[in-house]
């Protein structure tokens, strides 16, 4: 048995209440959403409109522009430039933080070309370390889910 939530580097809400509660009762979690609807693969820019044919641009611009906040981008910035000092992808990082969360059991990605799914199995190999995951812990925005 597992939870099934929504969960990545930038809603990381189920640490608080879900993925101790699947600890304690020996559930896993199950990740959906682990790249924040493609704004974890650096396929977004700051102030443009989303590209065609992405997940962002299909959605109402109310949506998409939540997504795409200031707020957001800033937090990727700051991620992406934490993977690049260490030789990885922000897509690498946000798969290898989900992984190094407790009671992870498997992290569900969407992939549309054969590149994505080539890009979504090699970002497992990267296990952060200890001293990454506490490097990591202050970069990370409090969680604003509004």
């Amino acid at each position: 048995m597992s939870a099934q939530n929504h969960f990545n580097l930038l809603h990381r809400e189920p640490l608080q209440d879900v993925v101790p509660a699947c600890v304690r009762h020996g559930l896993g979690v199950l990740p959906y959403f682990p790249l924040a609807s493609g704004l974890l693969t650096g396929k977004y820019q700051r102030g443009a409109p989303p590209p065609e044919g992405t997940r962002l641009s299909q959605l109402p611009e109310e949506r998409a522009a939540r997504v795409m906040s200031d707020r957001n981008f800033d937090q990727v910035d700051e991620l992406s430039g934490f993977a690049a000092e260490r030789g990885h992808t922000i897509l690498e990082l946000a798969f290898a933080w989900l992984a190094a969360q407790p009671a992870m059991t498997s992290i569900i990605a969407g992939a549309t070309t054969a590149e994505q799914v080539s890009a979504n199995v090699a970002a497992v190999d990267w296990q952060l370390s200890d001293s990454d995951l506490a490097e990591l812990g202050p970069l990370l925005f409090a969680v604003d889910d509004s």
